[in-house]
């Protein structure tokens, strides 16, 4: 029988920490061993518990979980780190990158894309944990899926497979014409006469380059997404259009 992977979650908002618990335990072969606020309750947890996956969020209390990371490998932490966070900066993803993130999720996201992280994860992790040496077919298969993570930050400029210009443009006007303080996938779907599932797409990809900011609200009922232009950001949607 296979030993479960040991998993800790570093979040600070606990709902999404529960969220992130669900969707680990909803995986077979891995265990949750337990969950940070912050970095220096993650570093108090790794002092004490076998860790062999980090789940970590950025933006945090105190250290953020990029400058944690660079500490973790400062001191030469033998662990494996998974980003979940909200920070679509490429300059943000690159440095996870850089600093050894096996994978980066960007929230919010559907549990399918969890599971296949944490699935790809899995594979690697059962693929050379007992191995001395690899071909190179196999190491091509294990990497493949960072090689296809760098390429999807570097396409600058780019409007995703699946996304079109003109209903970006589109989107963006109904955004503009918007005097709320913010807006939610509804919204947009009402007066642009575009579908949820499409206009959910775009708002998403506009997070993604930092045009918008997205926040969870919760209230009666499911959580809702709500969404508001930065304004400092306004600049970075020009390549797009």
């Amino acid at each position: 029988m296979k030993a479960l992977i040991k998993v800790m979650i570093i979040e600070d908002d606990p709902m999404v920490a529960v969220l992130n618990r669900q969707y680990v335990e909803r995986v077979e072969g891995f265990t949750v061993i337990g969950h940070a606020a912050d970095t220096a309750e993650a570093h108090a947890l790794l002092a004490k518990e076998e860790v062999d996956l980090l789940l970590l969020d950025i933006h945090m209390p105190g250290m953020n979980g990029l400058d944690f990371l660079r500490q973790l490998r400062e001191e030469k932490k033998d662990l494996d780190v998974i980003l979940i966070t909200a920070a679509s900066k490429i300059s943000q993803i690159q440095q996870a990158l850089r600093l050894g993130a096996v994978d980066y999720l960007i929230k919010p996201f559907e549990f399918s894309r969890f599971q296949e992280a944490l699935l790809q994860y899995q594979n690697h992790y059962y693929g050379i944990g007992d191995r001395n040496k690899v071909d190179q077919q196999e190491l091509d298969r294990m990497f493949r899926k960072k090689r296809e993570t760098v390429q999807e930050t570097s396409s600058f400029g780019t409007v995703p497979k699946g996304l079109t210009k003109t209903t970006l443009k589109k989107i963006i006007e109904v955004i503009m014409q918007i005097k709320a303080d913010s807006f939610s996938t509804e919204d947009i779907a009402e007066i642009s006469r575009i579908s949820r599932v499409s206009v959910r797409k775009y708002l998403k990809f506009l997070t993604e380059i930092g045009y918008l900011e997205e926040n969870l609200v919760y209230g009666i009922g499911r959580p809702i997404y709500r969404y508001l232009i930065k304004n400092s950001n306004q600049h970075l949607i020009k390549p797009y259009v």
